[in-house]
């Protein structure tokens, strides 16, 4: 299963950076691929594909500012956390979107 995401935040450092690393920690723990892209200081980094986009069961969306590029991702599942939640809770989303999908 393959799960990809998107995080910023409004300073765009060290939350964007800490929930992307922590989402790909807890995916790796359940058995989940991983790959997140971040949207920070440093502009966009590790821009997911549209390949990536569209093997992946969901996609994971930070809500602490607005995500460019968001129409990439009509017509997908997608689950809308702020960074800290993401920083917080990263496992059991993990368990609940291996469960669910």
């Amino acid at each position: 299963m393959k799960v990809v995401g998107v995080t910023a935040c409004p300073s765009g450092v060290a939350h964007t950076y800490m929930s992307a690393e922590a989402l790909v920690i807890a995916g790796q723990k359940v058995g989940i691929e991983v790959k997140i892209e971040t949207q920070g200081g440093a502009g966009i980094e590790n821009e997911l594909t549209k390949e990536e986009i569209a093997e992946a069961a969901c996609v994971i969306l930070s809500n602490d500012v607005g995500i460019r590029n968001e129409e990439r991702f009509k017509g997908k599942k997608v689950v809308r956390m702020s960074t800290s939640d993401l920083m917080q809770k990263a496992e059991p989303l993990m368990k609940k979107i291996k469960t669910a999908f």
